[in-house]
Order: C-alpha cells, then structure tokens, then sequence
C-alpha cells in the first residue's frame, strides 16, 4: 500500500515540482472507504491535494499569504464520485447509464464491454451486431463472436466497447506497452510568448481570479477539470454544439461554476467565433477523441501560434501514442482494458468482471488536469511560453494500479456503499434553474482561498457566446 503522502509526492514529482512540498498538505483518514480493493481515497487525496499545492502557489503569487491544505480520505474517495451525491429537489436524477451498456460474455467465454450511453454509439454497436435495442437479443448476438474479432471489428466501426483482459495481458498489449511509458502528467512548452502573470487582468480575491478556461469537453473528466479551476476563482465557458449528444444529468455534478454557450464548429463563422474567445482565454480544455478539434483548426500548433500564452489541456482515454491513440474511450472501458475490472472482481468475490464503485480514472485525471493547468499558468508568468497539458485515463488507471491493493479485500468489499445523500458533513444546497440541487461541496480545504462556486449549473447554450464581464 502506498501512503497518502507518497502518492502525493508521486504527482508532484510527475510535474516536476519537489515532491517534498508534499508535507505542506494535511491529509488524514485511511483507506478502505469504499467497498474496492483499489486504493481509491489515497488516489483522491493525492490529485486533489496537488491542486491545493499548486492553488497556494498561485495565491501566493497574487500578494496572498501563506495557508493550510487539508484533505480527509473519505472525502476525497466520494470526490471520485460526485455524480452518484446529487439529488434535485430530493429526487434522483435520472441515470445516465444506458440499458445495453455493460458486459456480455462472448462465445470464446471471454467479456466485452459496451459503453452506449451516447445513442450514437448505441446504434453503431446495434448495428455491427444485427441486434434489436433489446439487452437478451444484443448478449444473444455477442455469443456469436469471439470477444477479440468483436472489440476489433467495433473499433474499426469506431465504436466504444472494450474486450475485458487481466493486468498482465494488458501490459504485454501494445498499447498497454505505450501508457507504460506515458507520464501521469505531462506539461510541455510548444510555444514562445510573453510572461504574462496569473493577475495579469487585475486583483482579486481567488487564486484563478481573472483567469479564463473555455471548457471544451463532455461527460465527467474534462468537464471535471473546468469544474475544478472555477472552485479556485476561474471563469470557465462551457462550449457545446448543437448535434453533439451530450448525458444531460451529468452536467447537474460537472456544472458548477460555468457559463454555459453554443459554437458549432462547421457552421460558417463557427471556428471564427471560437478562435475569438481564444484571443482573450488562457486556457482551453481538449477532451475529444484525440484530432477531433486539431482538424478544426485547434490543435497545439496552430493555438500557440495564433494565441501566444495559451494552455492547452488535451485529455484522452488511451492516451496519443500507441496503436489506440485515436481510440474512442471511456472510464469503465479503460478499467476494462487495463485489468482494472478483472482485478475488481476480488479473486471469487464478485462472479463476473466488476467495476470500481467510482468512476475513479475520470474524476482523478480531471483534479490532476486542474493542478497541470496550474502548474502551466505559474511557469508562464514565470517565462513566458505557451504550453500544453497532457493526460490519460489510461495513464491515470497504471498509477492507481501501482498503489497497491487494501490489506484485506473481503472486510473493503464489505464495506456499504455509501448512500446518495453523503451525510450532512459533506453536502450542501444550491438553487438552480434545473431546482434546488443537494450535492457534495469541495473536498479540499483551504484556509485563506476555501474553493467555491458561485454560479450554480446551468443548461447547455443558456448563455451567449462571450466573456462575462465578471
């Protein structure tokens, strides 16, 4: 088991920062926390505790003083999870989960993973197998195949599924191969420009105070790391298209803190209107399929040449390299691919592949997304440059892996899991346009600069397509 602390010091090294900045962060609690075998609470102590490092750090920089960072485990597991804490006017949302997404046991006796909560991925896999939108009919197609021909030939469809394999398969796949030399973070200068300070647009009374995220991201991860910046002070503008499917109920967890537009990016003047609100950002976040938005015009090169000083936060689920660089993924079908699920499954505990009770690779990569951006900000102010961030669910799963395992995973996976309705200690109320939402409040603590929200989820396209005069 890796402590709390030295997997702190693992993030910070991965940025090149002093890992011994790591005894600045007060992190208590002990893992299990929730019912996994997976180390989940250290892993949400350590991401989020470098975003509380590197927050300081920009205080700091604005003329503020010195604080305290502090974390508690159990807090930080459930912050893996915010989506499964939200509540509307005391109901559950509706779940985002599609009814033929899951597993199904192909003909070889091997398992393979649908992810379809998009309908067109949905109708994409209905289509490859000749199934009904019917879960009997889709797993009585599935015992047709071979589970390697079946992940394959989606694939090739580009479609989402993955085919279930152990740790030690993983690391002997080719693109296991590539992530094993993936850095869990990596920032990289790709661009020459003026320093510009973190306070460049004046005083304030945030860490992120002034700074601008165009947020260009769907589901949990990317969505995640806008969520994070705006806690410390960012103004974040979400962008959405009109064509694009997006899983509604997710943005009551990932859209705090936002403003909400709309740009599509192949109507005319849609790249235009974008390339304009980059003129005045300082961070865009990237969380498409890798190339999606480089062919539209945004890729690093061409944003560090026609945006000086910009940071770009590019997130995938196989990371660019490999084989699978371009690969369409998900959290649950990383830890699928990676030997997560298989491990999950508890040697006997669980009778078929299981995930982790947290959509722990989504929720960890976005904190350690927020703290890479920060990181990038405090290195422009001090020399100048534009930069990129880059990071991988798949990465992000061989760095929990590497944490170690819980002493003893039948009392872990005994552990209930936790209600919807965290406990009082943890949850708070915001009025929304969508109700009164009772949702899980920041995990990190922070004397000086404690991380907020102050804007409440919003709908998608609600506001207009520029910056908010504050």
């Amino acid at each position: 088991m890796t402590a709390p602390q030295a997997a702190l010091e693992q993030v910070l090294a991965a940025a090149g920062l002093n890992p011994a900045l790591a005894a600045a962060v007060t992190i208590t609690g002990a893992d299990p926390v929730l019912p996994s075998g997976f180390l989940l609470g250290t892993a949400g102590a350590a991401s989020l505790g470098a975003v509380g490092l590197a927050a300081a750090d920009l205080w700091r920089r604005r003329g503020g003083g010195a604080q305290t960072v502090a974390i508690d485990l159990r807090a930080a597991a459930l912050a893996l999870r915010t989506e499964r804490h939200v509540l509307v006017d005391d109901a559950a949302p509706e779940s985002p989960w599609s009814p033929i997404s899951g597993f199904y046991q192909a003909g070889d006796g091997r398992w393979v993973q649908f992810h379809c909560n998009f309908p067109p991925h949905r109708d994409g896999i209905l289509a490859v197998l000749g199934a009904a939108n019917d879960r009997a009919d889709v797993a009585a197609k599935v015992a047709g195949w071979t589970a390697q021909a079946l992940e394959d030939r989606l694939a090739a469809a580009g479609m989402c599924a993955a085919m279930l394999r152990s740790g030690e398969e993983w690391q002997a796949h080719p693109q296991g191969r590539a992530v094993a030399v993936m850095p869990l973070v990596e920032i990289v200068r790709i661009g020459d420009a003026p320093r510009r300070s973190v306070d460049h647009r004046g005083a304030g009374n945030r860490p992120l105070a002034g700074i601008r995220v165009l947020d260009l991201s769907r589901v949990i991860a990317g969505p995640v790391a806008g969520r994070t910046l705006a806690e410390h002070g960012a103004t974040v503008m979400r962008i959405s298209a009109p064509h694009l499917p997006f899983v509604a109920p997710l943005l009551l967890d990932t859209g705090h803190g936002k403003v909400n537009a709309e740009i599509d990016l192949d109507a005319p003047g849609g790249r235009d209107r974008l390339h304009g609100l980059l003129a005045d950002a300082d961070v865009m976040i990237d969380a498409y399929r890798p190339d999606a938005l480089a062919g539209r015009g945004f890729g690093a090169a061409e944003l560090a040449r026609r945006h000086p000083g910009i940071v770009l936060v590019r997130l995938s689920a196989y990371g660019e390299a490999g084989p699978w660089g371009a690969r369409r993924g998900f959290d649950t079908l990383v830890q699928t691919a990676s030997g997560l699920a298989a491990d999950e499954a508890g040697g006997g505990i669980h009778d078929r592949p299981h995930h982790l009770p947290a959509q722990a690779l989504d929720y960890a990569t976005a904190y350690l997304a927020a703290f890479g951006t920060m990181v990038a900000l405090a290195r422009r102010a001090d020399e100048g440059g534009s930069w990129c961030v880059r990071l991988s669910l798949a990465a992000t799963a061989r760095w929990l892996d590497a944490l170690g395992r819980v002493p003893d995973r039948a009392a872990a996976f005994a552990i209930p899991d936790p209600a919807r309705d965290a406990g009082a200690d943890l949850m708070i109320e915001t009025a929304s346009p969508f109700g009164r939402l009772r949702h899980l409040k920041p995990a990190l603590r922070m004397s000086a600069t404690p991380p907020r929200w102050d804007r409440p989820p919003s709908p998608l396209a609600s506001h207009p397509a520029e910056w908010p005069a504050a």
